[in-house]
């Protein structure tokens, strides 16, 4: 029987960065374009063609951040549709390199912060990011 549904999006590969510092706070950037421009969110985009995962984090939170990061283990995953596209993205645990280094915004985002759980409840973040950082463990539940 022929299936005559609508077809897939077409899936991009994307990377996103759970920053913590020693104090336990996040590391994010609002977002200077669309999708979701002005809202808060993690650093991170598009994998490059012949780029690995891990080094699009590190390429990414360079570009949004400016701080070089090591790059740990997946956290999770969510695939965000964006109309004609469906973004597929993994999110990393990382660390600086460089605890020293102060963050600042750069390619698309306007703004870096360094954020705890009490202050994240008041920042407009982008679809869902709070509570899936939650359910994933990364964050403390309210």
């Amino acid at each position: 029987m022929p299936d005559h549904g609508v077809a897939p999006s077409p899936r991009v590969p994307c990377v996103g960065a759970v920053v913590r510092d020693d104090a336990g706070r996040l590391l994010l950037i609002r977002r200077g374009h669309e999708p979701s421009r002005g809202l808060w969110s993690l650093p991170g985009g598009r994998v490059e063609p012949g780029e690995t995962l891990e080094a699009a984090v590190v390429r990414e939170v360079r570009e949004e951040t400016g701080l070089d990061v090591r790059v740990g283990a997946p956290v999770g995953s969510v695939l965000i549709p964006a109309g004609a596209v469906d973004y597929d993205v993994t999110d990393f645990a990382c660390t600086p390199l460089d605890p020293a280094t102060l963050p600042t915004a750069g390619d698309d985002a306007d703004d870096v912060a360094w954020v705890d759980a009490t202050a994240l409840d008041g920042l407009a973040c982008t679809p869902r990011l709070v509570e899936t950082l939650r359910e994933w463990g990364v964050l403390p539940l309210p």
